[in-house]
């Protein structure tokens, strides 16, 4: 189960598989054990809250990606994954990309708080032509928020055009759109809309 939780914090807000899960294990311990076991095992972490995963969303409330996509695996804080990997802010320092993911998995615990203060549930977004969301808030009345999660100030003009993108792909295809879309980033001194219309905001920033 340690091995399990391992494989879990360093695969942190990604969609990794139970089989991937079960080969992390594989390599490190050498034993057999079977893909029941890693689901009832995850069980037992989702029962004591040490996990919130992140189910998938589609614009169709009938859609097979709410049913069949990955969820995004998540811990209930980042803290845990950084404990798990024995992490340090030197480490950390030296290692950006998974800062980045801890920082995604820290950011979306936020919006979750936030979200469920007025009855909002937050989603990943992947279809299959492999366009991703790193989160979704969607409304009780069917509306839906997108965010990209960066880092560095840097990013934040690639992540903007990847939203209005994904926007323009899903409006094409007759879909529901965004009525917001935001870049939340953790380098960004303050909150404001650029002239494309998407919101940049800093974590300080986020708020009920």
């Amino acid at each position: 189960m340690k091995l399990l939780l391992k494989s879990l914090a360093r695969n942190e807000s990604t969609t990794v598989s139970n089989k991937k899960l079960l080969d992390d294990i594989k390599q490190e311990d050498g034993e057999l054990i079977d893909l029941n076991t890693i689901a009832t095992y995850l069980d037992v972490f989702e029962r004591l809250f040490l996990l919130d995963n992140q189910p998938a969303f589609s614009t169709n409330i009938r859609s097979q990606i709410r049913v069949k996509q990955a969820p995004k695996r998540q811990f209930c804080d980042p803290s845990l994954p950084s404990a798990l990997l024995k992490l340090t802010p030197d480490k950390l320092i030296n290692d950006l990309k998974t800062f980045e993911f801890l920082f995604e998995s820290l950011c979306q615990r936020d919006l979750k708080i936030y979200a469920q203060s007025f009855n909002a549930n937050v989603y990943h977004y992947n279809d299959y032509k492999n366009n991703e969301i790193d989160a979704v808030i969607e409304l009780e009345n069917g509306k839906w928020c997108a965010f990209e999660i960066k880092l560095g100030a840097n990013q934040i003009d690639n992540a903007a055009k990847k939203l209005l993108k994904i926007k323009n792909t899903i409006i094409n295809n007759g879909g529901i759109a965004p009525s917001v879309l935001c870049v939340i980033s953790g380098l960004s001194n303050a909150a404001y809309v650029r002239p494309d219309g998407v919101f940049v905001v800093p974590i300080t920033a986020l708020k009920d």
